[in-house]
């Protein structure tokens, strides 16, 4: 196996395991691809087999050290089974992209299997057009979004028929651990952790106290810095910003929208701001709308945000993100001052002090009551992910891949709402708490205004537009 893989879950990922024991909470990512045809079955699942073998943490399992002795820990399931992950059926009436939205939907609401590797492939054919749509629901764990779009490279080739692939790789060898070799590697890794900060400490203790001397006035700035970076990182929520947003249930409703890639990079550059800071500010200016199609005036609303951490070195997939919460505006109705403002307020993000101990604040954070932690989570209004995206044509076994929309999980806020890329198209998937948005039909709507707010400011008739049969 590479020895880069993770044996056992970082603090982050541990955290958002355990909230799972509240089902509002769950970390399941849903994404769905439409593809221009059917793909070969045979080379399909000989490539994900391949992809199993390649990226091992598809055929781990998760299994918890007694007390709590260590975070989870990955085993290879010694039952593995592919043909248990992945299933395939034809679609039913009306054979749309609101067929399949409303599987993905029902899917992704469902937990995962804790006894098996925590994902699912669902085919469903025949849909109209000839397409066939292919619903991916796996757990935030195994990857983020830029880990997906490495391990997408693994799957997907970039012509209809690349060729040999090569040898199929050795499977990984089963494992099978009982209490005694749970207890056991628990308290190795404990130490392992312990030897690491500690030789951390040590390493680098002479350089800071050295710069500590030299620039006192700059090490005290830091250092506070540091310190309110951290308390803004443990502060809780205690109500959401939304008047409008406020409820919370176990259900969940997708949808979609789409728009040239050209023309938001256009409007951000004409504001002066960046890709994500035009995604955020169409997301808030049909947050805006909303709020004011049911009476209501919001000047501004708090978001999470997925942060990368990836390091070069570090595994193909994986979770490596962090996520920072902050507060966006909503009633600057100018969609290129909106812009610069949100750009002003999200880039400091990406060089936060409180990065570095992330995992370790997790670690802490997991030993809080569940309720206190939860009720922290479920009073953020939205997230939001812009994740780069692939630029050129890609197939899958043989069948063109039209595009694709990701739809993470709310984690106890009203919606989440991501953009991933393809070609020159930005899709963008919308995950709603139905609780909190009992009318997403007035929600979408207010969506596209937003978005076509945005895009108006390159000066282009550039529209944000529901695709063919999502409704």
């Amino acid at each position: 196996m590479d020895e880069r893989v993770e044996v056992h879950m970082r603090d982050t990922n541990a955290f958002a395991w355990y909230m799972e024991q509240d089902p509002l909470l769950r970390s399941t990512v849903v994404v769905v691809l439409m593809l221009g045809g059917a793909p070969d079955w045979d080379r399909l699942t000989e490539r994900l087999e391949r992809l199993t073998r390649v990226s091992p943490a598809f055929r781990q399992k998760v299994v918890q050290p007694p007390l709590r002795l260590a975070t989870p820990r990955w085993v290879v399931d010694p039952d593995f089974d592919l043909s248990w992950h992945i299933r395939r059926f034809e679609a039913a009436q009306p054979r749309t992209l609101a067929t399949v939205l409303e599987f993905a939907r029902k899917t992704g609401m469902a937990g995962l299997d804790r006894d098996r590797p925590l994902w699912e492939v669902t085919f469903i054919e025949e849909l109209d057009g000839g397409q066939t749509a292919v619903v991916v629901k796996l757990h935030h764990s195994l990857t983020d979004g830029i880990g997906g779009m490495d391990l997408a490279r693994l799957l997907f080739d970039v012509e209809s028929d690349p060729g040999d692939p090569g040898p199929m790789p050795e499977a990984p060898q089963g494992e099978t651990l009982g209490t005694v070799d749970l207890v056991r590697d628990a308290l190795g890794y404990g130490w392992s952790r312990l030897f690491d900060l500690s030789r951390e400490v040590l390493t680098s203790a002479p350089a800071e106290a050295a710069h500590a001397i030299r620039h006192p006035r700059r090490t005290l700035t830091e250092t506070v810095t540091t310190v309110q970076s951290v308390a803004r990182f443990l502060q809780p929520a205690s109500d959401t910003l939304s008047p409008v947003m406020t409820g919370r249930h176990m259900a969940w409703h997708y949808d979609v929208l789409q728009f040239p890639l050209a023309d938001i990079l256009n409007a951000a550059h004409a504001a002066g701001a960046k890709l994500n800071d035009a995604f955020l500010s169409g997301v808030t200016a049909g947050l805006r709308m909303y709020h004011e199609r049911h009476g209501e005036q919001v000047d501004e609303l708090r978001v999470t945000m997925p942060v990368s951490i990836r390091k070069d070195g570090d595994p193909i997939g994986g979770n490596r993100i962090t996520l920072m919460r902050f507060k966006v505006p909503v009633s600057i109705t100018d969609p290129g001052e909106r812009m610069r403002e949100t750009h002003d307020r999200c880039e400091p993000m990406k060089a936060d002090r409180s990065l570095p101990f992330t995992d370790l604040l997790a670690g802490a954070l997991n030993l809080l009551p569940r309720a206190y932690v939860g009720g922290m989570l479920k009073h953020i209004d939205f997230l939001a992910s812009n994740v780069p995206g692939i630029p050129v044509p890609l197939y899958l076994s043989g069948a063109p891949v039209d595009g694709f929309y990701a739809f993470g999980p709310t984690i106890g806020a009203a919606l989440n709402i991501t953009l991933m890329s393809y070609c020159d198209t930005c899709f963008v998937g919308i995950n709603t708490d139905t609780g909190a948005v009992p009318d997403p039909d007035v929600l979408m709507e207010c969506m596209r205004d937003g978005f076509d707010e945005v895009l108006s400011v390159a000066g282009r008739a550039g529209h944000a537009v529901l695709p063919n049969g999502a409704s």
